[in-house]
């Protein structure tokens, strides 16, 4: 992708409060990365070197990734893999799968195989302990993937248990209310990718422009034909969110889709937990 069309780099600076957080992990730091869509097209070498770089030099405790390292066929996904390898973090990276890396019978294990064996550890409805029982990382599968069952993951954990959550697609937030999420990180949304300063993304307006529009014009206008959107909750596209009492934050992703983004830039998020 092309940097007019995806727009430089930005680095989000986030400090995040936890209740009950343990002294010794007031002043973690974590990086959050979203939506590579490594295809040769949406997302080039030069934003990725960059990300990467980037990161090691803000010497994270924790790397997070939250899924679509592919966009289809899983291939891709073992040169973005040796890419991966060189990221840096204290204690391990850890990532959860997009709709995107199930699209294909086989890309499930294509993608976790080769995140594996740079050392990243892929979490599939699993709980891990980086950080010790004090601060659990719950990896949650796909919103859309027929295994998404929180009850049997959430259940293992006591509720007085801070816990930061991944999920590859935010609408799932609604869905974790019953439980206790400190931080839920997703992606999935590309932040919308166009935005208008003073207004906000397009996405919504263009959903309304859709649903009321007569189907004898949307039989005209091929683009109008499938009322297909990325998420539900389109107030959820970027940004940190509170969800009752969870928190939830959206990633704007580093991929680009045509037609480009527009106020939107790619993101790499710097996340600082402190005490509530």
């Amino acid at each position: 992708m092309h940097w007019f069309l995806s727009g430089s780099l930005s680095v989000e600076q986030l400090t995040v409060k936890i209740a009950d957080l343990s002294a010794s992990l007031q002043g973690k730091k974590l990086v959050h990365l979203s939506d590579f869509h490594y295809d040769g097209v949406r997302l080039s070498e030069a934003m990725l070197e960059k990300a990467i770089a980037l990161s090691n030099q803000i010497q994270p405790d924790l790397i997070l990734l939250t899924g679509d390292y592919i966009t289809t066929t899983p291939q891709p996904i073992h040169q973005l893999a040796l890419r991966l390898k060189k990221l840096q973090s204290r204690a391990g990276i850890y990532a959860v799968l997009g709709n995107h890396d199930l699209y294909h019978q086989h890309s499930k294990t294509e993608v976790t195989a080769a995140l594996t064996n740079v050392g990243i550890q892929v979490l599939w409805n699993e709980i891990a302990y980086p950080f010790g029982t004090d601060l659990p990382i719950v990896g949650m599968v796909d919103y859309y993937y027929r295994e998404f069952n929180p009850a049997v993951v959430f259940n293992q954990l006591a509720p007085t248990t801070p816990r930061i959550v991944l999920c590859h697609n935010p609408d799932t937030a609604t869905m974790l209310k019953p439980w206790r999420v400190d931080l839920q990180l997703s992606g999935h949304t590309h932040g919308g990718q166009i935005v208008i300063p003073g207004i906000g993304a397009v996405l919504p307006y263009y959903k309304k422009f859709v649903r009321r529009t007569p189907r004898k014009i949307r039989r005209l206008l091929p683009c109008l034909l499938k009322e297909y959107f990325i998420v539900r909750h389109l107030e959820w596209l970027q940004g940190l969110h509170r969800i009752g009492r969870n928190q939830l934050y959206v990633n704007r992703g580093l991929g680009t889709y045509l037609p480009g983004r527009l106020f939107c830039p790619p993101e790499l998020t710097v996340i600082t937990l402190e005490s509530e």
